[in-house]
């Protein structure tokens, strides 16, 4: 009796936290096709406002790659009514923080300030859009600052190569097949005119999301989102057409040379669905079964067990029309990669061809609960959301009843996904070696 009763109370305590943790939020349209989110959360004095543009990587021309990236710098240059170099400067100084990231599919700012602070946010976020300075002296000074973070970040960074790896060697004509940072040859060619007219193309109201989030009163912020961004003129409609992809079926093996480092790593690359599919969500849960904690199925197997590994993992790398599935290991003294590579497609083709047991089932929708939960449990996270929901999923809702489609993921689903993405002659084997260097 007393253990029926404390199942009840769980399963009470749990639907309990889950219909808590649900988000409200209003959302509408400015004529100028500015799409808007409210949050209302007056737990905390603070308030977030982001923009999130549907532009990334993925958008360019041959020859002009790296745009997405270098306006995400570009943007806090100055404009009509801040001045250069001052931006950060106002933000820190009415205390408040603030950032910006790039993909290969979209471009998020947001700032963070003490909530009577909304309209310096807002105030910030419509000057980027509306009023940014674009000339010669502010494209050349970041263009330097992107070189200088691809030194950082890729060109000496021990493994930084990975990505761009992928990416060359599982597209062959969509743009993934290039950096989301570009390449410096084609940012250096590219004219104030080139420059301006991407502005003018897709740093418009009706490619963009704005979200308010936090301590604010619904019917005054909707008056200030009108008086900042309403009179914002629309911009041409944004078409894209990316070429499609002939699928994989046949096993290629490829080997890159990296100067930063002096232990190899074997790699297996598989191109996966974009991340509106239901399939990627189960692919998300494939890869948390593999590789995520200690008493995952090839950590345990190759770290702890074998002691063939030092590092295993296994992603989803999401992105909007194709994804990328990568699984890697880092070999422990003598071992071969030749041994890795057998070692983590034991492991996968066991997925491929078994349920995955009841056990591992249960903590896997634990994980997934949990980060659930947590993705909602602060301001900041919730206006990330909202914004990624509406523009790159089509679906604002999915903040509340994303954790649904996890839910509804069976064991023979997760087989049948497993079976259909990640097999053998679908793969490319990656080799990524130490480069040797010249003797003197």
């Amino acid at each position: 009796m007393k253990k029926k009763l404390f199942a009840v109370c769980t399963l009470l305590f749990s639907c309990t936290l889950l219909l808590a943790q649900e988000v409200q939020y209003e959302e509408y349209d400015l004529d100028n096709g500015l799409h808007v989110i409210l949050h209302q959360d007056n737990s905390a004095p603070v308030v977030t406002t982001s923009v999130m543009y549907h532009v990334g990587g993925k958008d360019r021309t041959e020859g002009r790659t790296g745009f997405a990236h270098l306006f995400e710098h570009l943007l806090f240059e100055g404009t009509k009514n801040i001045e250069k170099g001052k931006w950060f400067e106002i933000v820190s100084s009415n205390g408040g923080t603030n950032n910006a990231n790039t993909t290969q599919d979209r471009t998020y700012y947001y700032e963070v300030f003490p909530s009577n602070n909304l309209e310096l946010g807002l105030w910030l976020e419509s000057e980027r859009m509306l009023h940014p300075v674009i000339n010669q002296d502010g494209v050349d000074t970041q263009i330097e600052v992107v070189k200088e973070e691809k030194r950082l970040r890729y060109d000496n960074s021990p493994y930084g190569q990975l990505l761009p790896v992928l990416g060359e060697n599982l597209f062959e004509k969509h743009p993934y097949k290039d950096p989301n940072i570009g390449y410096m040859k084609d940012l250096e060619a590219a004219t104030l005119e080139d420059v301006k007219a991407y502005n003018e193309k897709y740093y418009v109201p009706n490619n963009a999301v704005l979200v308010v989030a936090g301590d604010i009163d619904i019917e005054k912020t909707k008056g200030l989102v009108q008086d900042y961004f309403g009179p914002i003129p629309k911009g041409a409609d944004v078409s894209r057409n990316y070429p499609k992809e002939t699928p994989i079926t046949t096993e290629k093996r490829v080997q890159f040379y990296d100067p930063n480092i002096q232990i190899p790593a074997a790699g297996l690359a598989y191109r996966t669905p974009g991340f509106k599919e239901r399939d990627a969500y189960v692919l998300d849960m494939i890869s948390t079964y593999l590789s995520d904690g200690p008493t995952s199925k090839l950590y345990k197997k190759m770290v702890d067990d074998k002691k063939q590994a030092l590092q295993v993992g296994a992603f989803n790398i999401p992105q909007e029309d194709y994804s990328m599935y990568f699984v890697f290991a880092l070999p422990v003294g003598e071992t071969s990669l030749d041994t890795l590579i057998s070692e983590m497609e034991e492991e996968i083709s066991k997925v491929r061809t078994e349920p995955i047991s009841e056990r591992d089932y249960q903590k896997l929708q634990n994980k997934f609960e949990n980060q659930y939960v947590n993705s909602n449990s602060s301001v900041e996270g919730i206006a990330n959301s909202l914004a990624r929901n509406y523009m790159l999923y089509g679906d604002t809702e999915l903040i509340n009843k994303e954790i649904e489609i996890y839910r509804s993921v069976t064991r023979d689903e997760i087989m049948e996904v497993a079976s259909k993405y990640l097999k053998p002659n679908q793969r490319v084997i990656i080799d990524y070696l130490p480069e040797e260097k010249p003797s003197n």
